[in-house]
């Protein structure tokens, strides 16, 4: 018996993903995703809201993080696990699902692996484009895993930075960045330590994986006018920057009730003052107030990120065509006979 065509849902493989990023330019889409978010932080009153769902362990983190509006739900799942570099296998991975808020139907179910990494680089970027300085061209990243091409190039396409200087306490991990950055047109250095990163650039991004509280970056590395954009810390007990980094910060969260628990601010007390980002999109709160400022962007990810996401990829994959389809619901003639339908799916049965 053939699924109706109701029972179908379109479906984002990692190959079709890959797909839809070369067909489109990754420093394309990264504008795209910027652009999306932004439209979305415009209208953050209209979404329903909740930090992410968490279960922790002490290897790591699997969580879901749901967001809604009036038309569609989305949720993603993604993990966080370290130790999973030693073993050959990836720290984050993540899959997603937008469903349709007047039937409940799923529209859409894709991997969120490499669509996480690149909307984590678009809404660092877009941060930077509200908070660093409009003449910023450097920028050092601290941590050089699998995020950190996608920041260089998404500061790139969004931000117009050219030079990049990579630090990681493991080399491989910088002659590996260095590589995959080789022809993106960017001047990219090597650095031996972080101080040598950090120094006189104008934006500093830490994208370390260690799941620890950590000092990445001491207040003395710290000058005035720069932009830090914190993204390794994003759970309990994992962060990245001293407090006194923090303290001489004007700091910009996604939403606040969930980043006091995981981001850079679980380390202040529960009342230090924030801005929410998307304020600052909606010109209800200042961002920078002067070129000596230094603007922190404690970043942790947001559901309402991965919405807009979501509703990229299903409008480009149904644009281009190459959306696969999923056998996902069980969808009988008549809604009440689901035990029919099994019935008649039973071997030597005719369709």
């Amino acid at each position: 018996m053939q699924p109706s065509p109701r029972a179908y849902v379109p479906f984002v493989s990692v190959d079709t993903m890959m797909q839809l990023v070369h067909r489109i330019g990754l420093r394309q889409m990264m504008r795209d995703l910027a652009a999306c978010i932004e439209e979305d932080f415009l209208r953050w009153t209209s979404f329903d809201k909740t930090p992410r769902v968490a279960a922790h362990s002490d290897v790591g983190v699997i969580e879901l993080m749901p967001v809604a509006d009036d038309a569609l739900y989305a949720f993603k799942y993604v993990n966080g696990h370290p130790k999973n570099m030693k073993d050959g296998l990836q720290t984050v991975a993540a899959f997603g699902l937008l469903a349709d808020m007047n039937t409940g139907y799923p529209v859409l179910l894709t991997e969120m692996t490499l669509l996480t990494a690149i909307r984590t680089a678009a809404m660092s970027a877009l941060a930077a484009r509200h908070l660093a300085r409009p003449e910023s061209r450097t920028m050092a990243i601290v941590g050089n895993g699998a995020q950190a091409e996608f920041q260089a190039t998404a500061f790139q396409a969004v931000c117009g930075i050219d030079t990049v200087r990579l630090y990681d306490i493991d080399p491989a991990a910088t002659a590996k960045a260095m590589r995959n950055l080789a022809h993106s047109g960017l001047t990219v250095h090597a650095c031996h330590t972080a101080e040598e990163a950090v120094e006189g650039t104008d934006i500093v991004t830490t994208c370390t994986a260690d799941k620890q509280f950590a000092t990445i970056l001491t207040d003395n590395l710290v000058g005035s006018g720069q932009h830090l954009n914190a993204v390794g810390g994003d759970c309990p007990g994992k962060t990245e920057l001293h407090q006194d980094i923090l303290r001489r910060s004007e700091i910009f969260v996604e939403y606040a009730p969930q980043t006091r628990i995981e981001g850079e601010i679980q380390q202040l007390d529960p009342d230090h003052p924030v801005t929410e980002l998307w304020q600052v999109v909606s010109g209800l709160a200042p961002g920078r107030s002067n070129a000596r400022q230094i603007t922190l962007f404690d970043s942790v990810g947001f559901a309402i990120e991965d919405f807009s996401a979501l509703r990229y990829i299903k409008e480009q994959v149904q644009s281009a065509g190459i959306e696969e389809k999923l056998d996902l619901l069980a969808d009988p003639e008549d809604p009440r006979d689901l035990f029919g339908m099994l019935q008649r799916a039973a071997p030597g049965l005719a369709a």
